[in-house]
């Protein structure tokens, strides 16, 4: 019979020089026990011999030593772990192993979730400064851990004084001169703490950092200038992000940086982060706005569509997609005439000829740009997408289903959603009917290879279904096969009866 797990805990106390075998006994059996039953016993135990065992050379010992830990910690609540074991989180902190390190930063993490607990970790600013030296590590996870369990502490006044408010902001600029990198990772903590309020972004401007990060989305060196232009699509994430980069002119900054960059030779390191930040900025504010106060945006989008670099054309068709996700976004297009005509044909050419991802890109932007919730069609509108079908190719429902019967599940796939985006359009329903053999394909379940495809040809089945219109343009028969589809499900497989034949074995 297994010894009771307080036995087991106790058995390591004196036991310094061959623990291996208990540690084993003790990760069995902390493995094998309910988290419940655990949180009934792990209060009890002394959980001091298991960290001092940590205090070795030996890979095997740590391994066990962390698993055990990670068990029972978990079974603590927070602010008990914050209370009874912060030396031993402030010494894991120091720990070569950085599977120790990694340890004590989710415990962390767990403590500054805990309200009760919080307070525990304001009054240890050396811990504090651990966790900011964390991040200047060589284990990206661990600097990881670090960025997300500090940006939690700054989601209260009292974390932002600490964080801000003491010698903890000179250490954070010290670990800012390890390298490049590590600099990158402090500018994302400081993304991540602006984003949560306005007094937090207050925090970190009046840091100096926020500045910083801000010159150097203009400076001289691309690659930082790239990293920088990441960050602050982030920090334009927020309501309060997008009024502070507007304030500063940053926002007419990158602008202008777009305008720049047909005479940079290294604007194809940067542009589709420029770009992507307009996108973004488009979809939270107003692409209507955003267009007309930037119209070199949209410009630029359509020239990098139209052009011949991979990279670039697949970041045009992502943010025509993310444009024309709205209603506002697609009249916006739409009003460009002829240019957004042209550009849609080169869509249509990348959705049939290129290679398979930026196809599958295409797909997508496709069915975003012509998908109308039923409550919004009109006349015009039912129009304008109709046009731009026909501007992608002039047999487009023969295009997407070639396409769809090509054996890659994820352009199948792409292809039957750009059908389902249309699928509740009386002229897109016209199309379906008239083109041969096109409902017998929709209910045929053995064309599609896997689950994705067979979960997709379904969803496209129940958007025609639910269309107020659909009985009325491909007539009541169609209807009902198409209503049965529906009720017997996308796994559904024909029962075949067998026969018995007189005289067969």
């Amino acid at each position: 019979m297994a010894a009771p797990i307080e036995e087991l805990v106790a058995s390591l106390t004196g036991n310094e020089q061959e623990p291996l075998e208990a540690l084993q006994a003790l990760k069995t059996a902390a493995l094998a026990l309910p988290l419940g039953t655990l949180r009934e016993k792990v209060p009890e135990l002394r959980l001091g011999g298991i960290f001092s065992l940590l205090n070795v050379n030996d890979r095997e010992q740590i391994a066990l030593c962390v698993t055990i830990l990670e068990r029972f910690l978990q079974a603590l609540e927070p602010v008990n772990v914050a209370r009874n074991y912060k030396e031993e989180l402030q010494r894991g902190l120091y720990h070569p192993d950085d599977s120790v390190k990694l340890l004590t930063i989710t415990q962390v993490g767990r403590i500054v979730e805990c309200s009760v607990a919080l307070t525990e970790i304001f009054n240890s600013l050396e811990l504090l400064k651990q966790m900011i030296l964390s991040i200047g590590g060589d284990k990206i996870s661990v600097s990881k851990e670090a960025i997300k369990s500090l940006s939690k502490i700054a989601q209260t006044t009292s974390g932002l004084n600490v964080l801000f408010g003491s010698n903890l902001l000179t250490e954070l600029k010290n670990v800012m001169a390890i390298s490049d990198v590590v600099r990158y990772r402090v500018y994302e903590l400081l993304v991540a703490i602006s984003s949560i309020s306005a007094e937090s972004l207050g925090y970190c401007v009046n840091s100096g950092l926020i500045s910083q990060l801000l010159e150097e989305l203009t400076g001289d060196d691309i690659l930082v200038r790239v990293t920088c232009t990441e960050m602050v699509t982030s920090l334009a994430g927020t309501v309060h992000g997008r009024q502070y980069l507007a304030q500063q002119g940053i926002i007419d900054k990158i602008s202008n940086m777009i305008l720049g960059a047909d005479s940079d030779p290294f604007s194809g390191f940067y542009l589709p982060g420029l770009v992507k930040f307009f996108g973004n900025l488009a979809v939270m504010d107003s692409p209507q706005q955003i267009c007309e106060r930037y119209p070199i945006f949209i410009e630029k989008v359509f020239d990098m569509a139209e052009g011949h670099d991979p990279t670039m054309v697949g970041v045009a068709v992502d943010t025509l997609g993310i444009l024309g996700a709205n209603m506002e976004g697609k009249e916006v297009l739409q009003k460009t005439g002829g240019k957004f005509q042209s550009v849609l044909r080169r869509v249509g050419n990348h959705a049939k000829n290129s290679p398979t991802e930026l196809r599958v890109r295409c797909l997508d932007s496709i069915s975003s740009l012509l998908y109308i919730p039923e409550d919004y069609h009109t006349e015009d509108l039912l129009a304008m997408t109709h046009s731009w079908i026909h501007s992608l190719s002039a047999q487009p429902i023969d295009m997407f289903r070639s396409i769809a019967s090509q054996p890659f599940p994820e352009l199948h796939c792409g292809a039957l959603k750009v059908f389902t985006a249309i699928a509740n359009q009386p002229w897109a329903q016209k199309l379906m009917i008239e083109s041969p053999g096109f409902i017998e394909y929709i209910i045929d379940r053995t064309v599609d290879p896997d689950k994705d495809s067979k979960d997709a040809k379904f969803e496209l089945v129940k958007a025609l279904v639910d269309s107020k219109t659909i009985a009325e343009t491909i007539g009541n028969q169609h209807y009902l096969r198409l209503r049965c589809y529906l009720r017997e499900g996308p796994y559904y497989i024909t029962a075949v009866s067998s026969v018995a034949v007189e005289g067969a074995e």
